[in-house]
């Protein structure tokens, strides 16, 4: 991680009123892509990380019986929770917890992420997916910054001082280390795509 924790929520705290007017094309199709993969049925419990001012977690909540926030920037989550409480979601519940720490130790079927894991050297990426998979979901749909070929220094979609994406061969190997297979991989932007990966379907095909 190249900034801590601590300045990672610090910046997002600033930018919370502002961060949902905020979002690039890519972003939103990657949202998109994220709910539409995730797809919870009625009796699913969600955990959505990195959760921020709760764009995966509103829009998963009708469908599920519970959904979880975590994030780590307080003026993020008070965002998400103002949403929820116009929307009348009574479902979703919010809270301080990091990828690597979640603070949650209840039951979870699909845990959701996006555009967040970025901020993560590929070490912490590793730890993350690990203690992601040690949850025992059924479902992981990562919506990230990643690279699909050779990142372009003079085109980065990101912003090198702060983020730190791997690549998708990386990201699909921390998933597969750690007992998920890969469903379904989508290509958003060279540099920006959608992990779908599921336990118990070794045999799934990838569609990119």
């Amino acid at each position: 991680m190249k900034r801590s924790i601590e300045d990672h929520a610090a910046r997002f705290d600033e930018i919370a009123s502002e961060y949902d007017d905020e979002g690039s094309d890519e972003y939103r199709a990657c949202a998109n892509l994220v709910i539409e993969h995730a797809a919870p049925d009625t009796d699913d419990v969600v955990l959505d990380l990195g959760t921020g001012t709760g764009a995966i977690a509103l829009a998963l909540a009708p469908d599920a019986e519970r959904v979880v926030g975590r994030d780590i920037s307080e003026g993020m989550m008070s965002e998400a929770e103002t949403k929820a409480a116009e929307e009348g979601l009574e479902n979703v519940a919010f809270g301080r917890g990091t990828f690597r720490e979640p603070e949650y130790d209840g039951e979870v079927d699909i845990v959701t992420s996006n555009f967040a894991m970025h901020h993560l050297s590929d070490e912490e990426k590793r730890e993350a997916i690990s203690a992601i998979a040690d949850l025992g979901p059924r479902t992981f749909v990562l919506g990230d910054v990643m690279f699909f070929g050779e990142p372009n220094p003079d085109e980065p979609f990101y912003s090198p001082e702060v983020d730190d994406p791997a690549t998708v061969g990386f990201l699909a190997d921390a998933l597969t280390d750690a007992g998920f297979s890969l469903s379904a991989v989508e290509r958003v932007h060279e540099q920006v795509g959608v992990l779908v990966a599921e336990r118990g379907r070794p045999d799934a095909d990838q569609n990119e």
